[in-house]
């Protein structure tokens, strides 16, 4: 079986919303690492010149790969990241080996033909 690890940047509000889109897409679990902090191309400055930079939940979902597409459009679509700038991004990686998910084999779907 072959995975890929979606890496997405989010909004602190959008969390949950992200989460339940990736669920139906098809990713059967997630971990969150809250409270990253990101940077855009221009630094945000706030009162008195000082850098104000928001705070945003890193989600990382190891989907399996024929799976993966789908998840990261959905994610996608409910963050509005192609449509409003800051508020997320979302990006997979090839992932050589996994160990852990022995237990969700049976929840896991066989590759389409």
């Amino acid at each position: 079986m072959r995975f890929k690890l979606i890496v997405a940047m989010v909004e602190v509000e959008l969390t949950d919303a992200i989460l339940d889109a990736a669920r139906q897409a098809g990713a059967t679990g997630s971990t969150i690492v809250n409270n990253a902090r990101g940077e855009g191309l221009k630094k945000a400055h706030g009162i008195f010149g000082m850098e104000i930079t928001a705070q945003r939940d890193m989600l990382l979902f190891l989907a399996e790969e024929h799976r993966s597409r789908h998840i990261l459009e959905a994610i996608a679509r409910i963050g509005e990241f192609d449509e409003t700038p800051g508020t997320g991004i979302a990006f997979q990686l090839d992932v050589e080996d996994a160990v852990g998910v022995k237990s969700q084999i049976q929840s896991l779907s066989p590759r389409p033909e």
